[in-house]
């Protein structure tokens, strides 16, 4: 991809214009994450971390907090990676990002586990987000450099089952984000890599109820995601805070005979992470600051908040109280069949209200294993709203796991 000042997407004018300051990525987030960013969107640094990585669980609508384990355990719920039952395994997913767009964007994840014992198993990822190649210019046209922004985390997983019904997991990780090299705006602010780390806690639980011809499986799980440290782009004043997510999830699933399964799954996903104010503007329009440079607020709270104050005033800041912060939950439900352990098909939605990015979307995937080791996952995403730019995002996946002796 490359952007010039004659010819590239209007909302890559923006993208391109507001990453050089942290503050303003910020706001550019929320187009990278397919939202509409003229609504009242929660708006985050690196946000591919919340980006659903692989096949199976996007074909779900994003749904993976309570279902069974798998090799993606450690995106969605840590607590799953210890029940796992093969002793061994590896994946890789990669999905094409924005493809109504751009043609060379796309999000990468690689994944391995081992389980230590019967009680216990680890596991690292590694998830890359390329936005593809720019050519920078200045705001008089004249060329700064080509550069490619991109997005790297790296993190490891350790799950330990508490009990033959509960789990509980850990993940830490390493975050890098390099959005514009050396590369510095036409002001002369500096521009360098955000570096920080982030830590997941995850629950799961899993019962089998109905025991006989048609058993069935009851599940849940809590897991908050990304908890860590605001990154800076350029100085120690502008930090942003990463996509903290609460993920609580339930999940059902039901053997109705020797060769079929069926499962249900609801996931009910907020971010941690202050809302965005009201600000009090003059008869123009215009934000009115204070003799400080700080903005003058009319609802809401101050979004520049400690981490900890962020992350759990985050369910009582939304400047149109109670009914706004229940405008912020997300909601993703699915659906798979199974035939014989071979053949799987998935279906599921994703909700957003349109007040906090408007992202509606159904999705569809198929899944094939082969001699118990190899998986093959396919997802498709179509958007309930037209033009859409995540309109069309096919991930696909492929997996080799070695079964316990």
């Amino acid at each position: 991809m490359k952007i010039s000042k004659q010819s590239f997407p209007k909302v890559w004018i923006f993208l391109v214009v507001t990453m050089m300051s942290s503050t303003a990525f910020g706001q550019s987030s929320s187009i990278i994450s397919g939202q509409d960013p003229n609504n009242r969107v929660i708006t985050t640094a690196v946000p591919f971390l919340n980006f659903a990585p692989d096949s199976r669980h996007s074909a779900m609508g994003d749904a993976g907090v309570a279902s069974s384990p798998d090799a993606f355990s450690a995106h969605w719920n840590a607590g799953k990676l210890a029940f796992i039952k093969n002793d061994m395994g590896f994946s890789l997913s990669y999905s094409p990002w924005l493809g109504r767009l751009v043609n060379d964007m796309s999000v990468s994840y690689l994944t391995a586990y081992k389980r230590i014992d019967e009680v216990s198993a680890w596991g690292v990822d590694i998830r890359y987000f390329n936005m593809g190649e720019m050519e920078w210019t200045d705001g008089r046209g004249n060329e700064l450099g080509v550069f490619t922004p991109r997005d790297i985390a790296i993190g490891g997983t350790y799950s330990r089952k508490l009990s033959d019904k509960l789990g509980l997991g850990i993940s830490a990780r390493f975050i890098h984000s390099n959005l514009s090299g050396n590369i510095s705006s036409a002001g002369g602010t500096e521009s360098r890599p955000g570096v920080t780390v982030g830590t997941d806690v995850g629950l799961y639980y899993a019962k089998e109820i109905f025991p006989g011809e048609k058993t069935g499986t009851l599940s849940w799980g809590v897991t908050i995601a990304n908890i860590g440290p605001k990154i800076t782009y350029n100085s120690a004043e502008d930090l942003d805070f990463i996509p903290t997510m609460l993920r609580v999830g339930m999940g059902y699933s039901i053997d109705m005979n020797e060769s079929n399964k069926i499962t249900f799954l609801l996931d009910i996903n907020k971010l941690m992470v202050p809302s965005p104010p009201i600000f009090r503007r003059d008869e123009n329009g215009l934000i009115i600051v204070r003799p400080d440079g700080t903005p003058e607020i009319a609802s809401g709270r101050d979004p520049n908040r400690p981490l900890l104050s962020g992350m759990f005033g985050s369910f009582a800041d939304a400047p149109g109280g109670f009914r706004e912060e229940l405008q912020e939950l997300m909601i993703s439900a699915g659906v798979e069949y199974l035939h014989r352990e071979m053949f799987a098909l998935r279906s599921g939605y994703f909700y957003e209200n349109p007040n906090k990015g408007g992202r509606r979307f159904i999705t569809v995937g198929l899944g094939l294993r082969y001699q118990e080791k190899f998986n093959f996952d396919f997802s498709y995403l179509i958007p309930q709203v037209q033009n859409h730019p995540l309109g069309e995002t096919v991930r696909l996946s492929l997996s080799y796991n070695i079964p316990t002796r």
